[in-house]
């Protein structure tokens, strides 16, 4: 199987009042506004090798419009298209967007559309953005979060390992671990990638009946120091720490997250391991053997187990479930008229 997928290039968000997002993140988090066109509005991180990686437009609701992904080839393009027809999902060509080329756009079996191509528009920063750095798209910004790219997005989705599987099995994934619930053989996360990352993809269990939810995304920054700086900044400003700073377990990622105006959830993480086994078998985790919290020593809010747009049931993270939500996962019969 030829290698079909190289990262993640972008995401579009939703929000009710997107200029109000899109003040946020250039005010408070350091990104920049490249365009707007077509009811979106495009925006970049300093580190960015393309024009763009965030896409903000307008929705009655917080939600992922879009994940988009670069192969690999042009002709990896083609091959992934004919895999995920092959699959049973029928997807749409599109001859061009905004900063690449010819595109394939398809909603997974999971509700989540996901968009793929492989021309793309470099970045090469201008007047005072250019870089001393040869290799840099664009000098270090002066912002004090200022991440340097997207890292990651996480997605919730009915079926951990029925999700894992269909990407792995259709666009080549791989499936670096999972985390099951202490009290029984329930999978409430799984990491994926595309590259030597722990993961690019996540996924967590969602118990409600609304399909292609997101959890959160994520940006990277350079050191923990920079994390924590970030969490610093953004709390002086207003915006209050979600859950962190700390570790993961699964990735060993420091992280912090954090709410934008729309409440979309957004994490903030760095360091973690490498990993270039071709042929890698995904772990099991528990959350008491610190899947979430590498050193088990905190509690996560429930806050966390909130994804977006908002549903009629209970989804959960990677640290598993909380304690008010654990009933309804574990036993989804306990409703009257339910089985």
């Amino acid at each position: 199987m030829i290698k079909l997928l190289s990262h993640l290039s972008h995401i579009e968000i939703t929000a009710p009042d997107p200029a109000a997002s899109v003040a946020y993140y250039e005010e408070q988090v350091g990104l920049r506004a490249i365009a707007s066109e077509g009811g979106k509005t495009y925006l970049r991180n300093w580190g960015d090798y393309y024009t763009y990686s965030l896409v903000i437009s307008h929705g009655p609701e917080p939600s992922l419009a879009v994940m988009a992904w670069r192969t690999t080839s042009d002709e990896a393009l083609d091959e992934a298209a004919r895999r995920i027809e092959a699959a049973g999902v029928q997807g749409d060509w599109h001859d061009s967007g905004f900063g690449h080329g010819r595109s394939y756009t398809f909603t997974g079996p999971y509700g989540h559309a996901m968009q793929l191509y492989w021309e793309v528009e470099r970045y090469h920063a201008e007047g005072r953005f250019v870089s001393i750095y040869p290799d840099r798209p664009e000098r270090r910004s002066r912002h004090a979060v200022a991440p340097r790219q997207l890292d990651h997005v996480t997605i919730a989705a009915s079926d951990v390992r029925g999700f894992a599987k269909w990407y792995s099995d259709v666009l080549g994934f791989r499936i670096m671990a999972y985390t099951n619930l202490d009290e029984g053989p329930i999978t409430v996360f799984g990491v994926l990638t595309t590259n030597e990352k722990s993961h690019d993809l996540g996924v967590v269990l969602d118990g409600s009946t609304r399909a292609g939810r997101i959890n959160h995304y994520a940006f990277w920054v350079d050191t923990r120091e920079d994390l924590l700086q970030a969490a610093d900044v953004l709390m002086e400003n207003g915006t209050d720490i979600e859950y962190g700073p700390s570790i993961h377990g699964i990735g060993e990622q420091n992280f912090l997250y954090f709410r934008d105006p729309s409440g979309m959830r957004v994490e903030v993480n760095t360091g973690g391991y490498r990993n270039y086994v071709p042929d890698w078998e995904p772990n099991d985790w528990t959350p008491s053997g610190g899947s979430n919290n590498f050193y088990r020593n905190s509690a996560m809010p429930m806050s966390m187990t909130e994804s977006f747009p908002p549903a009629d049931g209970p989804s959960a993270t990677e640290e598993g479930v909380h304690p008010d939500t654990r009933e309804a996962l574990l036993n989804p019969y306990a409703k009257h008229g339910q089985g």
